[in-house]
């Protein structure tokens, strides 16, 4: 049986001792007398309900799945997974960072990102159920009527009702554009909304008493394409004026997809007949407010894969000291024992702290990426707000495609480091593969997120925000640049900095001549401009590290950190090299390939 145990330490370091949050929330009013003590206890005990209560629920969920029936289209989750659930609720988890004036505790959304990802890590199919009404909440609080507000985010917020995004349809995934769902207006102001969804996480389930579904469709008149979508709040069950529940609504789950992993989630296929909604926001201005919940979906999907690379590399870890196999190449290392334990071999450290450098890594970034959410929220300054929005604009899709690309690579590793015991189910280790799989293909494929990075944040604008990430990472080789200690991280660090913006260059000149370039260079640019925002947090995590050892700390964790940052920077950042000879290739040899794909 696998096991986990939450990284508090880790989150510690990253928010207190590198990030500095409590000194970020000082600028922000509401969050100006949140200190170090509190977001700590709070995630002490939130590590205590992901390991203790949901934990324990991922293989026997895996296992038995979610079970639909056909004559009454309700489905039932996993054994566990509703009382789970309400313990969720009891403890206030639900509302931990959510708006005080609905009910929310109103702590920093860096709390709650902490958070989710220990749920991720103890069981990823059960957190997409309250996870997906985080972005649905988001969507109603930024475009939602008073009226809606008043209807919906108080049960949202106490997670008495769940949210989803409807968006996919059978022939269009991406391209919602095509989407064929219809809204007829009515009398009253409601729309009758009649189509078909597909792959919708968490669409029908027994765990909450409503879900609130926030569906796209077309009005009649709609013009053609992406710009003729409009958003819709369509509920379970109607709601009383009085806020009680009324009559089923014209929404249920027609099937389940049977999925290679997350088989604890309902994936639901929804059929819309006549069903009753409201618009949210204006007529064909609908992808407005679904972005504010498909952006938090993906920095949520990050987060799932960084959850799952942390447990599996606990569990490959634990084996590795463990399981006994062949002897050190450079000599006995356990000579009361027939054979070595594992992890004394080279390559075994490698797929270790592959996934330790990726997870670590990874935590840094999503902590920064919530700091930057809070800002953007809550801080009084407006270019400051817009600073934050700006550079979370940028790193949502390497926050979404880089981490579940590593956590692809970690999961894989870890799984490897149990020899044929990691293809065994009971070890669980083939579970995180399964699961992590789904995390590069949904909330945009990492394909579209890469297109999103270069054709959208960075020549869209020039490359302006691009040049805000470059100040910051000269900022801190201005920093350490003579600093002989730092060299091996800052030297590596300056040299993809000083290279980002000539390749930046090189690929939009030739993007500007023939689209295809960019789309044939976008995926391998990702990942180089995710190992410069790695790089920059581990050069910062590293110089903390360097700073606390020179000061007499003999805590082994600041030198395990220093240790990990030379592997990063020796085995991982060189990937960089090879990516952009391979962007610079062009795309001749992808698309002159009729004969090839005849």
């Amino acid at each position: 049986m696998p096991q986990y145990t939450p990284p508090l330490r880790d989150m510690q370091f990253v928010m207190h001792e590198v990030l500095k949050v409590t000194d970020e929330f000082k600028a922000l009013p509401k969050h100006a007398d949140v200190d170090a003590e509190t977001i700590n206890a709070v995630l002490e005990e939130a590590g205590k309900f992901a390991s203790e209560v949901t934990f324990p629920l991922n293989i026997s969920g895996d296992t038995e799945g979610c079970k639909l029936d056909t004559a009454t289209h309700a489905v039932t989750t996993p054994k566990g997974f509703k009382e789970a659930y309400a313990q969720y609720i009891e403890g206030g988890w639900a509302a931990l960072s959510g708006d005080p004036a609905y009910g929310g505790q109103g702590l920093p959304l860096v709390v709650n990102q902490c958070f989710y990802e220990m749920l991720n890590s103890a069981n990823q199919a059960w957190t997409m159920y309250p996870g997906l009404t985080h972005g649905a909440h988001a969507a109603l609080h930024t475009h939602g009527t008073d009226e809606q507000k008043q209807t919906y985010l108080r049960k949202m917020t106490s997670g008495e009702w769940t949210g989803t995004m409807c968006l996919t349809e059978s022939h269009c995934g991406t391209d919602l554009g095509l989407m064929r769902t219809k809204a007829e207006p009515q009398a009253d102001g409601s729309y009758k909304i009649t189509g078909n969804k597909i792959f919708i996480s968490a669409g029908e389930h027994d765990m909450a008493d409503n879900i609130i579904h926030l569906v796209l469709a077309r009005l009649p008149d709609a013009p053609p394409g992406i710009k003729g979508v409009s958003l819709f709040i369509v509920p379970k069950f109607h709601v009383n004026k009085d806020g009680s529940l009324g009559e089923r609504n014209g929404i249920y789950c027609g099937g389940l997809e049977h999925k290679m992993g997350i088989h604890g989630n309902a994936t639901a296929q929804m059929v819309l007949e006549n069903a009753v909604g409201t618009m949210v926001g204006q007529p064909n201005k609908g992808m407005q407010g679904m972005f504010v919940m498909m952006n938090a979906a993906r920095l949520g999907v990050g987060n799932q894969s960084l959850g799952l690379t942390e447990v599996a590399f606990q569990n490959a870890l634990a084996y590795a000291k463990d399981r006994i196999q062949m002897r050190s190449l450079s000599g006995v290392k356990a000579k009361d024992k027939p054979a070595d334990p594992i992890i004394v071999h080279p390559d075994v450290r490698k797929m270790l702290l592959t996934a330790k450098a990726y997870a670590e890594g990874g935590r840094a970034l999503s902590i920064y990426c919530a700091m930057l959410l809070d800002k953007e929220h809550s801080h009084p300054d407006e270019k400051v707000r817009k600073d934050s929005g700006e550079m979370l604009s940028l790193l949502t899709p390497i926050m979404k495609a880089f981490l579940t690309d590593n956590g692809h690579i970690a999961t894989n590793a870890c799984m490897q480091v149990f020899g044929g015991h990691g293809f065994i189910k009971e070890w669980g280790m083939e579970q995180f593969v399964r699961d992590n799989r789904i995390n590069m293909i949904y909330e945009g494929t990492n394909t579209i997120q890469s297109l999103d990075l270069l054709g959208r944040k960075v020549l869209g604008n020039n490359g302006a925000t691009l040049k805000k990430l470059g100040k910051m990472v000269g900022a801190l080789v201005a920093e350490e640049g003579v600093n002989e200690k730092m060299a091996e991280f800052i030297n590596p660090l300056a040299y993809l900095g000083e290279q980002m913006t000539k390749f930046t260059t090189e690929l939009g000149f030739k993007g500007f001549q023939n689209p295809d370039e960019v789309g044939a260079a976008a995926v391998d640019y990702l990942r180089v401009a995710g190992h410069l925002v790695f790089g920059y947090f581990w050069a910062r995590m590293a110089q903390v590290a360097l700073r606390e050892i020179a000061a007499g700390n003999t805590d082994p964790f600041y030198l395990a950190k220093l240790q990990t940052a030379r592997f990063y920077f020796a085995k991982l950042f060189p990937e960089t090299a090879t990516l952009m000879r391979t962007a610079r290739s062009g795309s001749k040899a992808l698309m002159d390939t009729d004969a090839a794909l005849a």
